[in-house]
């Protein structure tokens, strides 16, 4: 009866932090669904990023590359690359989690920064499950919706630059990254990075500066 009532508690907790996370995102992704829009992509274009790619500092980076002028080939393979740390958490997870058959192909969707932090904090197979989908399918349904409003929002504008949208995809990036460069070491390699894309900017056309500095990044994190 006592572990009976410890896991509904345990539950209910998990529960309330997922749909915490979601309406977090939510919010996140209201910004992203404006940007989109103001990007010049259709409510359906930026949707169907939501919907298939959904991993947002990846949709970020492609609406980004647009945004500056640069082609959707140059945006997507931006943001495959940043895409790139999702496959190494389903590595990880796959052991955890033990999931198969059609249910992996749809665990494989909700693989995020968010969901993958939440499963490997527990202890238990049982919470990392229930962490897990929970906190995938909140991050889901709140991520679209924000991404829907954000974009209505922005279409009923006769203008939405006056918002200043442009600055925003720098700004998350800069949100994104600014925890992770706390040690010396990455800092050195972010304005190393930096200043490699800076300089190619005048040469190569716009987004590959960013791809050739990120594969610059990967050489030396294969090398160390």
């Amino acid at each position: 009866m006592a572990e009976r009532q410890q896991w509904v508690h345990v539950r209910r907790s998990l529960l309330l932090n997922a749909v915490g996370i979601g309406l977090a995102s939510g919010a996140y992704a209201l910004s992203f669904g404006a940007i989109s829009a103001a990007a010049g992509l259709s409510i359906f274009e930026t949707c169907a990023l939501s919907l298939l790619m959904f991993t947002g500092a990846s949709q970020f980076a492609m609406v980004g590359v647009i945004v500056a002028g640069g082609g959707p080939w140059a945006g997507a393979a931006t943001a495959a690359l940043l895409g790139v740390r999702n496959a190494l958490y389903a590595m990880r997870l796959s052991s955890l989690l033990k999931v198969g058959g059609a249910r992996r192909l749809l665990a494989a969707q909700f693989v995020l920064d968010e969901s993958t932090a939440m499963a490997i904090a527990r202890e238990s197979d049982r919470e990392r499950r229930l962490a897990f989908w929970a906190t995938g399918i909140s991050v889901f349904v709140f991520w679209n919706l924000g991404t829907l409003g954000g974009a209505i929002a922005t279409h009923a504008i006769s203008d939405p630059r006056v918002l200043g949208l442009d600055a925003a995809p720098p700004a998350a990036f800069l949100a994104l990254l600014a925890p992770r460069l706390r040690e010396r070491e990455l800092l050195a390699v972010a304005v190393a990075a930096a200043g490699v894309a800076i300089v190619l900017v005048p040469f190569v056309p716009v987004g590959v500066p960013l791809l050739l500095a990120a594969a610059l990044v990967a050489v030396w994190g294969l090398t160390r």
